[in-house]
């Protein structure tokens, strides 16, 4: 599934992480663990591992989002479509190996009357929400990637 490049609002972010895509993977699978991570996200509610078809509440700022998983791809991509009041959303991430780091993309199209009615305050949210998010995303995969790395390499080796 591809965003709407044609919602009145588009962002995408990148990032490069020292970390495998399945440490990455993970880490933003694990929707229950967001909000230890992701300072934007309140809270999560979920009742199985993300598959397609799966569904799962969260609160982002003022918004209740309830999401449905569409992909679930390890460790290469994950989407979900997403709706709130005045709002549809389609939100993918995907993971690429760069032997040794990942490189990761994240992309969301918003569209729904609320959209169209605060397009321009809407974009700004979704784009620092998407650079936010994927910055918090490294920080995190990094934390494990080196905390798997000292309980299975060097403090091993002493």
């Amino acid at each position: 599934m591809e965003i709407d490049r044609d919602a009145p609002a588009v962002g995408s972010s990148e990032i490069e992480i020292a970390a495998g895509p399945d440490v990455v993977w993970d880490v933003l699978a694990d929707v229950e663990r967001w909000p230890d991570w992701n300072s934007d996200v309140k809270s999560v509610s979920v009742s199985e591992p993300l598959a397609p078809g799966v569904e799962f509440t969260w609160k982002s700022g003022p918004a209740t989002i309830t999401s449905t998983v569409q992909s679930a791809d390890r460790p290469e991509m994950l989407t979900w479509t997403g709706r709130a009041t005045g709002t549809r959303a389609i939100h993918t991430w995907r993971f690429e190996d760069q032997g040794g780091t990942t490189s990761v993309r994240t992309e969301e199209s918003m569209d729904g009357w609320l959209v169209r009615l605060m397009r321009g305050r809407v974009q700004k949210v979704l784009q620092a929400g998407l650079d936010d998010s994927v910055a918090n995303l490294k920080a995190e995969a990094e934390r494990r990637a080196r905390d798997q790395g000292q309980r299975f390499g060097g403090s091993e080796r002493a």
